[in-house]
């Protein structure tokens, strides 16, 4: 299963839509900050599984500030951040995640992508897939392994 992991778009749903077009994922994840960009994604490849949270701009739209899935058996801890204080650390969420029995913790708000593995959890940050460094993460999950990844748009 490929996943591709966006968070903060701010209105770039143009360069979303061509990254779906390239990389033809299973799934697609948004992280907040814009989630209207995610409803667009939805509507342009209604067949593609879309999961979201609201971000810090989102306001108070009825989307969860986190959520949790499993997807082929890993458990997926997905949060903006700016709750878990993700500017100055992302110790927080890992210990949300962890708290969780996450195998990958996703979050955004920072616009700097990261990704890294620790004691036994996937932590990534698909940074912002607008302006001048935008990026975005993919996640392949095959069998019993898991790579997870940031990609510079």
């Amino acid at each position: 299963m490929k996943i591709l992991v966006f968070s903060d778009s701010h209105g770039n749903t143009k360069t979303m839509m061509e990254l779906v077009e390239r990389h033809k994922p299973d799934r697609i994840l948004h992280l907040g900050d814009v989630v209207r960009d995610a409803y667009t994604l939805r509507e342009a490849f209604p067949d593609i599984p879309l999961d979201l949270v609201r971000g810090n701009c989102d306001g108070w739209l009825p989307e969860p500030e986190e959520l949790h899935v499993t997807l082929e058996g890993r458990k997926l801890f997905l949060c903006h951040g700016h709750t878990y204080h993700v500017k100055y650390d992302w110790g927080e969420a890992a210990i949300a995640a962890r708290a969780e029995g996450a195998n990958i913790l996703l979050f955004g708000h920072t616009h700097q992508a990261m990704c890294t593995y620790k004691k036994g959890l996937w932590i990534m940050n698909p940074g912002s897939v607008r302006g001048w460094d935008a990026s975005y993460g993919v996640i392949i999950l095959d069998g019993e392994n898991t790579v997870c990844y940031t990609n510079p748009v």
